[in-house]
């Protein structure tokens, strides 16, 4: 038995062992024996193998696996493979998802001697990984106790403590030469006696607060804020403004178009701020949080840097709502302005001559059955999102996720397609959809290479179409004083053919230009993975925006 070779398969049993039940495998030279040990182990069913020929996209399917529940890892060869594998890291270590980045690597004595594919890989991701460098010269027996210490999660959570270390582990394997097995068999794994716990990330602290009586009050749910934002909101007696991957967007207390009420004089008379969850959608909701007389109490986040950009009254782990009667006249005021809005809103987009983006939020959001998952693109669509989809009553059992933690649009298709290959393994008929722009689409179109033997997900891809990025039109480089440079440096209009682009990964593809096509589109899927394009304009995309925010 060669060293790389016991190291390789020495690493696949911890990762087994950890609880890991997917590996995504970007194929190269210098990481063979890892490749070589996880194929016997995908053999043996006790480890899913998937193998991608792009690393970025290799990392944004491991971070949709993991966001989706599953315990993932990457791994990759050395050189600017590892490099390509920093946007998923950046974005898991931002939301506090765990991750495992398996790394191959020359033998440290190559480092800094001109060697082929070989640069400085330790400690490459900085403060966004824990790493640890591992030898096959290291090995005795084989004894891997600085690799367990590395991916264990107790009860399978990640607990943040004061120093808020990253929930990324990155292992960096030295593999020598030879790097192929020997032919006496594959290897022999143990699978894990246990299921694994779940892929989230705990903030754990003694801290808690009740929260005085008095002030009037709105709780802001940004990503991933879960079901306790709702509970104090209607423990408090408190209108709930939830983003759409926030977990807390049902109840009678949450309100469909809260962002559009900001910055009125309902708005103007909060006095109180409940944050949980990482609000990161909307430029009323930032100002709110900003104002001087407002008062913010901030509910600990997961991720490296959970520490907010705004003025902070206190951060606790635990919020408790007021032991007093709550103010019904304060809920109903929002409730009735919401409701007022809504129907404003829904009015002026039905009197448009073309579909618009909006419509085709809601209409992805309605298409969405219990227990279905949605996966959101940044930029315009979550957006859109955000004032198109209604709560929905408690226990709904519908999720929507997007890769909120730096908010870009790097992976999308990838993250899509690994949220959707983790819940196929639990409920094989919950339906997952993915809403994204064209830009977003064609950034991680890469993700549609898959090879004939890998596992394939039933997932909808939804794209809006604008040819070019629209968001941009709505903000200040989109006014008319910078019509002139506006295409050329942020609309970009690219007019790719996105079903010559499908096809060409056999990829099945749908073209809608109105609602009742997409709608039907929405209804009929055919299973695999599947694109509906859907064409709408850019080029008044502006003046409908500020048609909406004057609404409120």
């Amino acid at each position: 038995m060669n060293a790389s070779t016991l190291l390789a398969r020495a690493c696949i049993q911890e990762l087994v062992d950890a609880g890991v039940t997917d590996l995504v495998l970007a194929p190269g030279s210098r990481n063979a024996p890892l490749a070589f040990a996880a194929y016997d182990a995908d053999r043996q069913g006790v480890l899913r193998l998937h193998t991608r020929i792009d690393e970025r996209t290799a990392g944004f399917l491991a971070l949709g696996l993991a966001k989706s529940g599953r315990r993932s890892a990457v791994a990759c060869t050395s050189g600017t493979a590892v490099a390509n594998l920093f946007p998923a890291v950046m974005e898991a270590a931002h939301t506090g998802v765990p991750l495992v980045v398996v790394t191959a690597d020359r033998p440290a004595g190559l480092r800094g001697t001109g060697a082929s594919q070989t640069t400085d890989q330790v400690e490459v991701f900085g403060r966004f990984a824990r790493f640890l460098d591992v030898a096959a010269a290291d090995l005795s027996g084989p004894d891997l106790g600085d690799v367990r210490s590395l991916l264990a999660f107790p009860s399978g959570r990640f607990a943040i403590d004061d120093r808020r270390p990253s929930a990324v582990a990155h292992l960096n394997l030295q593999f020598e030469l030879p790097l192929t097995p020997p032919v006496d068999g594959p290897a022999t794994y143990t699978a894990r006696a246990t299921e694994p716990g779940s892929c989230r990330v705990a903030v754990t602290s003694a801290d808690a607060h009740q929260l005085a009586p008095g002030p009037r009050t709105v709780v802001v749910a940004g990503d991933d804020a879960g079901a306790r934002a709702r509970q104090l909101a209607e423990a408090g007696g408190w209108p709930l403004f939830a983003e759409p991957t926030s977990g807390s967007r049902t109840g009678p207390h949450a309100l469909r178009t809260y962002r559009l009420l900001l910055d009125g004089d309902l708005g103007r008379s909060i006095e109180r701020v409940v944050v949980v969850g990482h609000p990161t959608l909307s430029r009323p909701v930032a100002r709110l949080l900003a104002r001087d007389d407002v008062e913010v109490i901030s509910q600990r986040t997961a991720g490296i840097w959970p520490e907010r950009p705004f003025a902070v009254a206190s951060e606790h782990d635990a919020l408790w709502a007021p032991d007093a009667e709550p103010d019904t006249a304060w809920l109903d005021a929002w409730r009735d302005l919401d409701r007022s809005v809504s129907r404003q809103l829904d009015r002026l987009l039905q009197e448009q001559p073309e579909l618009t983006p909006w419509e085709v939020a809601a209409a992805t959001h309605a298409a969405l059955p219990s227990g279905g998952l949605l996966v959101v693109g940044a930029s315009s669509p979550i957006r859109d999102l955000d004032v198109m989809a209604p709560p929905l009553p408690v226990g709904g059992r519908r999720k929507v996720i997007a890769n909120r933690g730096l908010a870009g649009i790097d992976g999308t298709v990838s993250t899509a397609i690994g949220a959707a290959l983790a819940r196929s393994t639990r409920d094989p008929d919950a339906r997952t959809i993915a809403l994204m722009g064209d830009v977003t689409f064609l950034h991680d179109a890469g993700g549609l290479v898959i090879g004939p033997a890998e596992p394939r997900p039933d997932l909808t891809i939804v794209v809006v179409n604008d040819d070019g990025g629209s968001i941009f039109t709505m903000l200040e480089q989109g006014a008319p004083t910078y019509a002139e440079q506006y295409d050329r440096l942020f609309g970009t209009p690219h007019g790719v053919d996105i079903a010559s682009l499908c096809a060409s990964t056999r990829t099945p593809h749908w073209k809608v230009e109105s609602l009742p096509e997409l709608q039907q589109a929405l209804d009929s899927p055919n299973g695999g993975i599947e694109v509906i394009e859907v064409r709408v304009r850019r080029d008044n995309r502006r003046e409908l925006d500020a048609a909406i925010r004057a609404l409120g």
